[in-house]
């Protein structure tokens, strides 16, 4: 019965893990269903309606990567992603409502089956009905939409995580694509390129399983396994982000005034504004969803507090109180020079018990210094005083303790201004009579760990921000 209900446990939580996939399997035929919307698209079709629709011509918009699908044994004729771009860029100007599409995709079918109405009209219509109107005459666009997709990434991101136990266990993997499309948008009049568009989307696939194997009885092995597996589709991952490239264009057009709502300014004005939030916030984030925030401060202050540790020659080693104030002034982005104060506990309970201070000079390495999280490494030379005498002879205030200290840390921007800081650092001590006894092969040191707040200063005009374009993760 135990192994019965481990079996049940464990199948259970992989399965309720992902029961969406899993309780929607199908075991029969399914009839035919009017396609499914990407995450764009309800955004495309829920914009106002235009003031004059601008026709539009396409071409060609299709795979430019070349690519074919990628199999265990190398890779099959089948090209990795769609060859219908241009018919999904179709479907999605028609469904914003802004562009009046007009067929140039297959101009050379139009083009003939027009001649042969022509012809008809000609031989046998106008002879019984003089009066027969003429074709009318093809519509031209003012707009050109060109691009295609340049780039289908594989395995861009690859995870997972297992466990077993005495035959029970199971495992998690998720593999993460990426599709990158150009879209842009040539006024007929001239041949001027108005716009270029970039936009870019994740495809995710994810696999679930577990299994059960286990002797029950002599001779008598039970074994069981379960799994499911759940790819996003790549046309609707294409879909997702044609549909977000004529999304923006739109956007682009009303900022650069090349269009307009049919109810006016201010629906125009709230459409920019809503795009260019949202602009601003994915562009702060680039590949693997790591966010940016430009520090646009030379000059910063931290405060922080914490516990303070000796590990000295008496005992037993207590936590005490540390606290710490900093100014930095930054060199680099990556780099910084500061000078700190601080005031902390050494404490050996009954045995010694002391508040020092201290000045350090640190040299700082932020390694990310461009992401909201991110670590930074430190060190330098210092200088440790007594603030109160503990000693026994009377001659312990005012003394002074070379060390040097190195540590580690943690930052997290809030703004670019405000950020939270953690970290810990060893102080080596170049004496052993910190604690006033010297015995032992190795001098005293101790330990500091602690959070604050760093705020930057504006002592004098921002950095300039960086103009690099960055890739829209979705």
């Amino acid at each position: 019965m135990r192994i019965l209900q481990k079996l049940t446990l464990v199948t259970g939580f992989f399965l309720l893990s992902s029961c969406g996939a899993y309780f929607n399997q199908k075991f029969d035929q399914q009839p035919a269903r009017v396609g499914e919307f990407s995450k764009t698209t309800k955004k495309l079709l829920d914009l106002p309606e235009a003031s004059l629709p601008v026709e539009v011509a396409v071409y060609n918009f299709s795979d430019q990567t070349g690519q074919f699908k990628a199999i265990e044994t190398g890779s099959t004729f089948s090209t990795a992603v769609t060859q219908g771009g241009t018919t999904i860029l179709i479907k999605a100007l028609e469904d914003s409502g802004w562009f009046r599409p007009i067929e140039r995709e297959n101009l050379s079918n139009l083009s003939t089956e027009r001649n042969i109405i022509r012809n008809t009209k000609q031989e046998y219509i106008k002879n019984s009905d003089p009066n027969e109107p003429p074709l009318p005459p093809l519509l031209y666009a003012g707009l050109l939409l060109e691009g295609g997709i340049v780039s289908y990434d594989t395995n861009i991101v690859t995870g997972g995580l297992g466990v077993r136990y005495f035959g029970l266990g199971g495992s998690a993997k998720y593999r993460q694509d990426r599709i990158t499309v150009y879209l842009r948008a040539v006024s007929t009049s001239n041949g001027e390129i108005l716009k270029t568009i970039y936009v870019s989307k994740t495809i995710l696939s994810q696999a679930l399983d577990a299994s059960f194997f286990r002797f029950v009885k002599f001779q008598r092995l039970l074994e069981a396994e379960t799994g499911i597996t759940q790819n996003e589709p790549v046309q609707i991952a294409v879909k997702d982000a044609i549909e977000r490239a004529v999304h923006d264009l739109i956007m682009e057009g009303l900022i650069d005034q090349y269009w307009s709502a049919k109810d006016g300014r201010e629906v125009n004005e709230e459409l920019i504004s809503n795009y260019l939030k949202e602009k601003e916030l994915e562009e702060s984030s680039g590949l693997y969803d790591r966010m940016f925030v430009n520090d646009e401060y030379d000059t910063h202050v931290t405060l922080q507090g914490g516990v303070n540790l000796i590990d000295g020659d008496l005992t037993p080693n207590k936590p005490g109180f540390m606290s710490k104030l900093t100014i930095e002034q930054d060199v680099t982005d990556k780099f910084s020079v500061g000078l700190s104060g601080s005031v902390f506990e050494l404490n050996n309970g009954d045995a010694y018990s002391n508040i020092m201070g201290s000045v350090d000079l640190n040299a700082r390495i932020f390694l990310l210094p461009k992401d909201d999280f991110g670590p930074y490494i430190f060190g330098g030379p210092g200088l440790a005083v007594d603030l109160i005498d503990s000693s026994q002879d009377g001659l312990g205030l005012g003394k002074t303790f070379p060390k040097l200290q190195y540590g580690a840390g943690l930052q997290y921007k809030f703004s670019p201004r405000l950020s939270f800081t953690a970290f810990a650092e060893h102080n080596v001590l170049l004496n052993d009579d910190i604690d006033f006894i010297d015995q032992g092969k190795r001098n005293d040191f101790y330990y500091n760990f602690g959070f604050g707040l760093r705020y930057g200063l504006n002592f004098k005009s921002h950095k300039k921000k960086d103009n690099e374009s960055i890739v829209i993760e979705n």
